[in-house]
């Protein structure tokens, strides 16, 4: 068995409370930090962690000064890594108890072991959670007879723990993201089959856009990525409608889905004669006005003058409810949690009401603009690939759309630093907002800078470029990009590449070795096979003639790749069309895994999924090994046919 691969820490227990991702990401930043000035004391850190989530953004620089002081007398110490650590604990742990973590009525759900995270929802929120789960998952065949969930136990978290179910949310939320034939799903799962349901799991959210740095599948108990599917221009063109007359749809466009759902609600509430602005879906909805003008705009025909008239507005968000009952209005909230201004229930709310009933209409003069705007498919595409890739570093700055969120630079410098961690000259780097286009044009110029420092082929862009939101260009800087991250994880395994610089050329000479055609998926189904004997099952496989057929191997090659462990973001159209760019990126995440894992590591895993297979014949990922072996026996095809 091969040694540890990450970062190590020397202290065992320090070691424990971190993941592996938040040990990278803190290294990042820790060794960003030291390189601006050179070294890093104790009394630089209140400034410097302003940038790192929970304790940065929760807690201001002068409550950071004041506990760090209390802890270190010797501001002037220099600071290591450990040490640093150390800090961010001590702060996270000050920061949870300054805001009230275990208050009443919640129930707080601890992390294991391995991570730093402390997740806390109220009881309310849960109950909220469990009806969702109990009303989209409750004619699932597997999941009958655990359904309907009692809100008032833990079962939720019990039931979720083989991975199924979150796997099933994730398809409840965006259809067929997994194949379903790539779960396991015996009625006992051993560890290793369990590890698997979750790394596809995981893998699969973070495709659809879950952030998972940091956050493990909540956003997929929560529904959020369902409830806020809808909110774009290409699933509801009849948003145009909320385009003003002073801007474009692009700058629409580039909002964040709550966003959009705040702005759809204020269009309606402008409409009623409500003169307030509704900025969040807490304190600005507490009196459950707001609620009252909408759903009488949205639905007249159940108005209750009663609703307005009613001092109390715990009174009134009880009628407000009744209204949206009889609109037909599934909701998972209650009276009590709107005038407490819970803001995940209260956005569930409004996300349901948008679903059930808009209020909006496509005008002639908008549809045309639509039609100009809307990309290209390849565009659209990569476009999806490159911001579910950056979303998913972790970064400090979540991006809705790439073309947009990039024009200011800083998401593309944080991107840089965390694909080649110090590169970034921070000093000259500036920081949204950025109200002056040449601060814009600086960060962008540094970007590419970089970017030829890396010896990416930037022949005429400059950063203006950038800021002008050309696409074809910010699509090509980024292919590069994520090229370079994936060849420079491919290159630090220096035990198998000896520190030779591995190429595009070497992904594909890899991959000819093991297996060979690529639109029927064939060639990938016995690549995967190659570099784990076990983990396609041949029975469930096509023979890719038709286009069903191609695309039934490209989504199950796509599930079997993630639950494998392989972070990828391409569709299933870009196997089958064999779109060359994430073709490539495929490969290499499947020969990064390989490389990553030695053989005794996968015979032993292989095994223990075999001996789990003897208890229990039902999983649909246990193989038939007669299938296995005779794929593994028809190594000598053709090579595979296409360039990079």
């Amino acid at each position: 068995m091969s040694g540890h691969w990450g970062i190590l820490v020397s202290d065992p227990w320090l070691q424990n409370q971190f993941t592996q991702v938040e040990l990278r990401s803190l290294k990042s930043q820790f060794v960003s930090m030291r390189r601006e000035s050179g070294r890093l004391a104790v009394g630089d850190l209140a400034s410097k962690m302003s940038r790192l989530k929970v304790v940065g953004e929760n807690l201001s620089e002068e409550e950071r000064a004041s506990y760090i002081q209390d802890l270190y007398q010797n501001t002037s110490e220099e600071v290591d890594f450990e040490l640093f650590l150390k800090v961010y604990l001590k702060l996270q742990s000050f920061e949870s108890s300054r805001t009230g973590s275990n208050a009443k009525n919640s129930s707080a759900f601890l992390k294991a072991a391995t991570t730093t995270l402390l997740h806390t929802i109220s009881e309310s929120e849960k109950a909220s959670y469990v009806a969702h789960i109990n009303n989209y998952l409750a004619g699932d065949e597997f999941l009958k007879k655990c359904l309907p969930i009692d809100s008032s136990t833990n079962d939720l978290f019990e039931i979720a723990k083989d991975g199924v179910l979150l796997c099933k949310l994730i398809n409840v939320a965006v259809p067929r993201t997994i194949d379903e034939r790539a779960i396991n799903t015996k009625r006992l799962l051993n560890p290793w089959e369990r590890n698997e349901n979750h790394t596809l799991c995981l893998n699969s959210a973070k495709a659809i856009g879950c952030t998972v740095v940091n956050i493990g599948t909540q956003d997929l108990i929560e529904g959020r990525i369902q409830l806020l599917a809808d909110l774009n221009l290409k699933k509801t063109p009849q948003l145009v409608e909320l385009v003003s007359d002073n801007e474009g749809m692009e700058e629409l466009m580039s909002l964040a889905p709550e966003k959009i759902l705040l702005r759809w609600m204020n269009f309606h509430l402008k409409k009623s004669g409500y003169k307030k602005i509704v900025t969040n879906f807490s304190s600005d909805v507490r009196d459950a006005e707001a609620y009252a003008h909408l759903l009488n705009v949205l639905a007249p025909e159940y108005t209750n003058p009663s609703t307005l008239a009613v001092k109390n507005p715990y009174e009134r968000a009880k009628l407000v409810l009744e209204h949206a009952d009889k609109m037909g209005c599934k909701r998972y909230i209650t009276a009590r949690d709107i005038v407490e201004g819970s803001p995940n229930l209260n956005l569930a709310f409004v996300a349901h009401i948008f679903q059930h009933r808009n209020g909006l209409s496509t005008q002639a003069k908008q549809s045309s603009l639509l039609e100009n705007l809307l990309d290209d498919t390849q565009d659209s595409r990569e476009e999806r690939a490159f911001r579910l890739w950056i979303n998913s570093l972790g970064n400090s700055t979540y991006i809705n759309n790439v073309f947009e969120d990039v024009r200011n630079g800083w998401v593309l410098l944080e991107t840089l630093d965390k694909v080649s961690p110090g590169i970034v000259n921070w000093k000259i780097a500036n920081k949204p907002p950025i109200k002056l286009p040449f601060k814009k044009v600086e960060n962008c110029n540094q970007v590419v800078k970089i970017g030829k420092q890396l010896k990416f082929s930037l022949v005429n862009i400059a950063g203006n470029d950038i800021v002008q939101g050309y696409k074809k260009l910010i699509l090509a800087y980024l292919w590069q990009l994520m090229r370079y991250n994936i060849l420079q994880l491919l290159k630090n395994l220096r035990f198998h590449s000896h520190g030779k610089e591995i190429t595009d050329a070497d992904i594909l000479r890899w991959a000819n070795s093991r297996d060979k055609s690529v639109s029927d998926g064939i060639f990938f189904l016995e690549l995967l096979s190659s570099v784990q004997p076990r983990a396609v099952n041949w029975g469930l496989v096509t023979k890719g003639i038709t286009d069903q057929e191609k695309m039934m191997n490209a989504t199950y090659i796509i599930s079997i790749a993630r639950k494998l462990g392989c972070s990828i973001f391409l569709l299933p159209e870009d196997i089958t069309e064999v779109n060359q760019k994430m073709i490539l990126t495929l490969t290499a995440s499947i020969m990064y895994w390989f490389l990553k894992h030695p053989l005794e590591e996968r015979t032993v895993a292989s095994s223990d999924s075999e001996s789990g297979s003897q208890l229990e014949t039902t999983s649909n990922s246990t193989l038939d090994d007669s299938a296995s072996d005779s794929s593994s026996a028809e190594e000598n095809g053709s090579m595979c046919k296409y360039d990079l």
